[in-house]
């Protein structure tokens, strides 16, 4: 089973009521994830997005860019939130979400990348470890991210929060 880095964008009213109902938002997000299956919906259209096994990756290359914001594990727990797959969600408000969009607006995934190399992640011990020790390129984490920018984008534009959760 792989851990797979999960986000859902909610309106305020959406994340003032997912943190006093956490059940509540599992299900809002269960369903808007099946809708969004069948539609694959752009980023900046769609209300949940994601990354897949880049996450740990992205954490790694935005911790070491001194990114302002934790947009991989969120700032925030959801209080009382059950195991969402591989723990309870966290979250970011709206404020949160703006000040990550424009961090996102001012570096590209290529720049993000630059200078890294898969050796680097596998002496960090990013997961997931075996690709990174295999020696792939950095490419499917550059793309993965150039998919957060309109995603964050879009969210910022319209005033949401954020959901995210390793699934």
């Amino acid at each position: 089973m792989s851990m797979i880095g999960e986000y859902a964008r909610v309106t305020p009213a959406e994340l003032d009521r997912a943190l006093g109902d956490p059940a509540w938002a599992l299900e809002l997000v269960g369903g808007r994830m099946e809708t969004e299956a069948a539609e694959c919906p752009q980023p900046e259209l769609a209300r949940c997005l994601d990354i897949d096994k880049a996450w740990d990756a992205l954490g790694f290359l935005l911790r070491r860019a001194a990114f302002p914001v934790d947009i991989v594990h969120g700032e925030e727990a959801v209080p009382a939130a059950d195991d969402w797959g591989y723990g309870p969600p966290r979250y970011l408000t709206p404020e949160r979400v703006r000040a990550a969009a424009g961090a996102l607006a001012e570096i590209s995934g290529a720049r993000l990348t630059a200078g890294v190399g898969p050796e680097d992640l596998a002496e960090a011990e990013v997961y997931p470890t075996v690709v990174w020790e295999r020696g792939e390129p950095l490419d499917y984490v550059s793309e993965h991210y150039e998919l957060l920018r309109p995603f964050f984008r879009a969210a910022a534009d319209k005033g949401d929060g954020m959901l995210m959760w390793l699934g």
